[in-house]
């Protein structure tokens, strides 16, 4: 059409172009101007013709292209749902029962439909250019998104999970986004996102250290809002740290059912359950759990199938019936109890691996009880070097103690040194000065502050039972001071109180007190001796301590009678007491203990609170009946 009214039809940047021509040459726009007026207007009316067809045809062409693209489109659309629709429809079968799922499957299916380009047999990774800001996908990066990133897989479980974190940090329980480095920028896409413990105790227990939980900054805080929502977050925790917020992933959250277990030791409950108002809606259930259990026969055999069973994990020596017996003595010994096994399962362990040592340093084919006392002796035998070093200064003379004879106001009393991994009694002498005057009692290790609280209290109950005793007809006129002498690391504890109390007595009656007897045991407002701890450790501190400066056959213990009951005594020291060596006294009354320690009875008061002269208690009566009066004249002025 275009050459029929002399036109050439030519392609130009603007798109296509009609160029008039004359002789089939194109006619410049100079020579057009030269042309006569009339055929000007004629070839521009010819022009105004073909531009509004050849406007039409190319509409109608866009049109024809517009409808066969389609075509095309609707077409691949067809042939990639022939390719992948089936799998995806028998994955959307498999998991009709999620809806959620369904609907992830339905998405992939559609985007893979939309992104028919990326697929293509032809498609090749594009080369990274070194001007480009960034780099080009890769096919591999292409279909990354339609990974699945598992975050826990329980195939094959057959519990519910239980999991037990020994690092509870944030991101240990609540999982993490991780990042890669490209080109000096962090990035990071949903395939990097790792679950953490809670994820993976969902729908079962997650077990957590509480000492570790607490000392990591976020954890406990991030456990309790899992537990009191319902559900999973996991967030970037350094988000808020930050000046600028910068964009990253945040998951949704998952819907979270899961007990808690938290193991921890007894202040820490407390200080949760006083402190943190959370705490006990959060953590309904409490367990404790004894270090000692009853003296029984299914708990004796508890104690050699633990044996057994340990020897056999780590190829150890099997035991003999003495050795295993050997042992359930020993866990006599740490529970201090004659009915009662203590349940420290690590030190039982532990014995075993040294006994199994020592075992085969001899060659034995067994273990025997002679090689589980070795072990026990050689664990002292490391641990005992303070202890060694304090008998050898009470042999030397350096810390005076006495063991035979008898003093005014002087007795052996008994502590135990707690070394953490080991415990040993020493005796330590006890002095009492008495003087005319007013002050009363006075301690003289809380005056130089070296008394804990709880000596501070017996000293009071001493008190209070002195008073009770010996001040009903007349009012106490007198000064005191008591005293452990050479004690300059402090004093604990009410155990010496009958000590103190004896030698306070001996200081006023004049009575000489025996120094071949320790004392231990608490006194109350009744003059009842009660309960100690660590009565083995003081027996056998006084029994090392008499050994070496010379057994006598009069030398022993006094010890509350409620203690018979935790004596688990080193077997030296039982063949001694059999022997009439060294002996153990049990007493009751403060009464018992004094005639004990004096030889003398201690007096029972008439209806007007006398005691007989020849008696403990009317010594002690008599003495102060004179400074009551020696004060009252002094007072008075009768006397200077």
């Amino acid at each position: 059409m275009a050459n029929r009214h002399g036109f050439l039809v030519q392609r130009s940047a603007e798109g296509l172009a009609l160029v008039y021509t004359r002789d089939g040459a194109p006619v410049s726009q100079k020579d057009f101007e030269d042309l006569p007026e009339e055929e000007q207007a004629t070839v521009r009316e010819a022009r105004e013709v073909l531009q509004t067809t050849m406007r039409a045809t190319i509409d109608k062409v866009k049109e024809v292209d517009r409808l066969a693209k389609g075509r095309i489109r609707e077409l691949e659309r067809r042939a990639a749902l022939a390719a992948v629709g089936h799998e995806i429809e028998a994955l959307v079968q498999k998991y009709r029962a999620h809806p959620r799922v369904v609907t992830y499957l339905k998405a992939v299916q559609n985007d893979v439909v939309e992104n028919l380009d990326e697929f293509r047999s032809g498609a090749r990774d594009e080369p990274a250019l070194p001007f480009l800001p960034f780099r080009p996908p890769t096919a591999e990066a292409r279909v990354r998104k339609y990974q699945v990133n598992v975050l826990v897989n329980n195939r094959g479980a057959e519990h519910a999970p239980v999991v037990y974190e020994p690092n509870p940090t944030y991101h240990n329980l609540m999982g993490r986004i991780e990042h890669h480095v490209q080109l000096g920028a962090f990035v990071t896409d949903f395939t990097l996102v790792k679950a953490g413990a809670v994820h993976r105790a969902n729908g079962g227990y997650l077990v957590l250290n509480a000492r570790d939980l607490l000392t990591n900054p976020f954890s406990y805080d991030a456990l309790k809002r899992v537990l009191k929502d319902g559900e999973i977050r996991m967030e970037e925790i350094g988000e808020q740290f930050r000046l600028i917020s910068t964009t990253t992933l945040k998951p949704e959250p998952i819907p979270a059912r899961l007990k808690v277990v938290l193991l921890g030791t007894p202040w820490i409950y407390y200080l949760l359950r006083r402190y943190d108002e959370d705490f006990a809606k959060l953590f309904k259930v409490k367990g404790e759990f004894s270090d000692d259990m009853p003296l029984t026969d299914d708990n004796q055999m508890s104690y050699a199938l633990l044996v057994a069973c340990h020897a056999a994990e780590e190829g150890l020596l099997p035991f003999d019936r003495a050795a295993v017996a050997r042992i359930v003595e020993h866990g006599l010994r740490s529970a201090e109890h004659q009915a009662r096994l203590a349940t420290h399962y690590l030190e039982i362990t532990d014995l075993v691996r040294e006994a199994h040592h020592w075992a085969s340093r001899d060659r034995a084919d067994r273990v025997g009880a002679g090689h589980v006392e070795t072990a026990i002796a050689e664990k002292v035998r490391r641990n005992n070097y303070l202890e060694e070093i304090i008998g050898r200064m009470i042999d030397e003379g350096t810390i005076l103690i006495d063991t035979g004879g008898a003093v005014v106001g002087q007795v052996n009393g008994l502590s135990v040194y707690d070394l953490g991994d080991y415990a040993f009694g020493k005796p330590s002498r006890v002095t009492a000065r008495v003087f005319l005057g007013k002050e009363g009692l006075v301690n003289i290790e809380r005056e130089s502050d070296l008394s804990g609280r709880i000596h501070n209290k017996g000293m009071l109950i001493l008190q209070g039972y002195f008073g009770a005793r010996y001040a009903r007809r007349f009012p106490i006129a007198f000064a005191a001071t008591l005293c452990f002498e050479q004690s300059y690391g402090g004093v604990d504890g009410d155990s010496a109180s009958s000590a103190e109390l004896f030698a306070l007595i001996s200081a006023l009656g004049e009575i000489p007190l025996r120094q071949d007897l320790a004392v231990t045991g608490s006194v109350n407002q009744q003059g009842q001796i009660q309960a100690i701890g660590g009565v083995n450790e003081k027996i056998e501190g006084f029994y090392r301590t008499c050994k070496v400066k010379g057994l006598t056959g009069t030398q022993g213990v006094v010890i509350p009678r409620a203690n018979v009951k935790n004596l688990m005594l080193d077997p030296e020291v039982v063949q001694a007491v059999a022997e009439g060596r060294f002996h153990v006294y049990p007493i009751e009354t403060v009464d018992e203990g004094l005639e004990l320690l004096t030889g003398m009875p201690a007096g029972e008061p008439d209806a007007f609170d006398n005691y007989p002269d020849a008696t403990v208690n009317g010594k002690v009566m008599r003495k102060l009946e004179r400074l009551a009066a020696l004060w009252r004249r002094i007072h008075n002025g009768e006397e200077t």
